[in-house]
């Protein structure tokens, strides 16, 4: 499973963007549940943030299926979409 984050926004506007290859990790289990409930919680939900906030693109490819896409804002965040946000910029290359 590959899960890409592209954070845009805050005060400079600058664009970063991650991304995670979850095939070989020992821990894979535990990335592929929290993006499943991150992409669950964004669903239906508008991407409405505040000033200067930052914004968010998640994808998902699991390689049977077609990409799935959401998008969310601070301060808006699930507590699974931060902690996946967190973990992707953090460990992505």
């Amino acid at each position: 499973m590959r899960i890409r984050v592209r954070r845009t926004g805050g005060f400079a506007g600058i664009e970063r963007v991650a991304e995670v290859d979850t095939g070989g990790r020992p821990d894979a289990r535990e990335w592929h549940a929290l993006a499943a409930q991150a992409m669950r919680d964004g669903r239906g939900m508008p991407a409405a943030g505040v000033p200067d906030g930052f914004r968010y693109e998640l994808t998902v490819e699991d390689g049977e299926s077609e990409p799935e896409t959401v998008q969310c804002a601070d301060p808006r965040l699930s507590d699974a979409q931060r902690k996946l946000i967190t973990r992707v910029l953090k460990e992505g290359a």
